[in-house]
């Protein structure tokens, strides 16, 4: 993995969590949410980091820092279909 790439992960890992501190405790957040927030420009290509940011929360999961749901429940990585949120582990 390049260098850059590592940047760009260990970027989004924190924006996700940064994103989460500033929320209550039981909220969630998109991936697009740190997405937007890593891009740098105000145009569309955020959207270009959407798999990245699923990447940064599966390996968040990993650690057990993040939980990935939809409906509202946990789900694994093997599991997850369409859209998906990010909590807090725990929450």
């Amino acid at each position: 993995m390049a260098e850059t790439d590592r940047h760009l992960d260990q970027r989004l890992e924190q924006a996700i969590m940064d994103l989460l501190e500033r929320r209550a405790a039981t909220a969630s957040i998109c991936p697009s949410d740190a997405a937007r927030r890593v891009h740098e420009g105000d145009d569309e290509g955020w959207r270009a980091l959407m798999e990245p940011a699923r990447r940064a929360a599966w390996r968040l999961v990993g650690s057990g820092e993040v939980e990935v749901t939809q409906a509202g429940r946990p789900v694994t990585q093997a599991e997850a279909r369409g859209p998906v949120r990010i909590r807090r582990a725990g929450s």
